[in-house]
């Protein structure tokens, strides 16, 4: 079957999910030669919030992606929800979509394919080798081999860059840690569809006292919600034959969100309930040797930010630059450049979650002051300069001061 594709080739791309396939078609772009390989049957799924920002939209136009028409429902902003304060903004510019992951996949491999990406579906990359990477347990010669596998990546153990994480959770104590009482870096994310016309055009975040739920409309008949908690008994268990049902984490946290509970009281579910963990990670190396990683693979942040699949896409398009030039040195040092806005989110927002008092004065000022809450989607979207962001951070503490 190898023998079909380029062997040796330029580039090789362990995993095909939107990471793999960014980092693929930006290969591409720059005359390189690519395979990308896979164990999954496409389009593949994901537990995701379904939401594609702004820049994140921008990023696939760069690679020369343009969502069809139907294919996503635009959404012009964000609101946040808690304790019964609303506080909403619009974007400061730029399209946002809310789109089926399996659309949006389908989307960018008809795309890779199209540029001249050679893909393996349903084979699976069994390790690494000193000329490149073993898959189905055949030599495939590359110059690069990219790590695009995941939260869970195994490029990333076999090329020893695990050693390297800054504050994580190492996937050797995943397992201890899934059963733990509390972890500081884990948390739990799930999501169902519904089918229910969608009742705004912003993507709601809402504030439990355990929890956050994102609400994004996907078409004109079905929203996505997604569930993100740190509490280790939320999450999916498996089905035991004879046995009741375990309990369903969405439906079971929205006895939290009455309002939102209410919209949703008469919807047909549209998938089944999806659970998959959330971890933050940052590594002090990216790359070794020939090997780099990229997306999940590379260290990420909670999925409270929503920020996942634009950074994907950022590192993507930087590292065939630094793939072309050769010069992955550059490489890390752009990757820990696209890390700080994201991880600075995560931070803010998961401070605001793990403290109630301090998230309803917040909330207050959003709600008295749409410019605080404006200047900081701004930044979420990474619009406007760091002299805007500081502004808006001295002007947002001393609001919160007068509260």
């Amino acid at each position: 079957m190898l023998s079909r594709f380029p062997n040796p080739c330029d580039v090789f791309v362990a995993g095909g999910g939107p990471a793999g396939l960014a980092a693929a078609i930006a290969a591409r772009r720059h005359g390189l030669s690519v395979v990308l390989a896979d164990g999954a049957v496409p389009p593949i799924d994901k537990s995701c919030g379904e939401g594609l920002m702004p820049d994140g939209v921008e990023a696939l136009h760069e690679f020369g992606i343009t969502i069809p028409d139907g294919e996503a429902y635009p959404f012009r902003g964000v609101r946040f929800v808690s304790g019964g304060i609303q506080a909403e903004a619009v974007f400061p510019r730029g399209a946002a979509y809310g789109i089926r992951r399996t659309h949006l996949h389908r989307i960018m491999a008809d795309h890779a394919a199209a540029t001249g990406v050679h893909m393996l579906w349903q084979t699976a990359v069994t390790g690494l080798h000193p000329e490149g990477a073993l898959v189905a347990g055949e030599l495939v010669r590359a110059r690069w081999v990219v790590g695009a596998d995941g939260a869970n990546s195994r490029v990333r153990a076999w090329a020893k860059l695990d050693r390297h994480e800054l504050d994580a959770t190492s996937d050797a104590t995943l397992n201890a840690t899934l059963n733990a009482p509390q972890t500081k870096n884990l948390r739990f994310g799930f999501r169902r569809h519904y089918r229910v016309t969608p009742w705004t055009d912003f993507m709601e975040l809402h504030w439990g006292r355990h929890c956050q739920v994102y609400v994004t409309p996907v078409n004109h008949q079905e929203v996505c919600v997604a569930l993100v908690s740190s509490n280790p008994q939320m999450r999916l268990r498996p089905r035991i034959p004879g046995q009741p049902i375990p309990g369903q984490p969405i439906e079971d946290a929205l006895g939290e969100f009455p309002e939102l509970a209410a919209r949703l009281k008469a919807a047909e579910p549209a998938s089944s309930e999806r659970g998959a963990i959330t971890v933050t990670r940052r590594l002090r190396r990216v790359h070794c040797g020939r090997t780099v990683l990229v997306g999940d693979a590379s260290g990420g942040v909670d999925a409270i930010t929503g920020e996942g699949l634009c950074l994907a896409f950022r590192q993507a398009a930087l590292l065939g630059e630094c793939m072309a030039s050769g010069d992955l040195a550059r490489y890390q040092k752009g990757h820990r450049r696209l890390m700080r806005r994201p991880v600075l989110m995560a931070r803010m927002m998961l401070f605001l979650a793990q403290h109630p008092h301090l998230r309803r004065r917040t909330m207050q000022v959003f709600q008295s002051s749409p410019r605080s809450f404006a200047g900081m989607l701004a930044m979420h979207v990474g619009a406007g300069s760091t002299r805007d962001y500081i502004a808006n951070g001295i002007a947002l503490g001393w609001e919160l001061l007068k509260a």
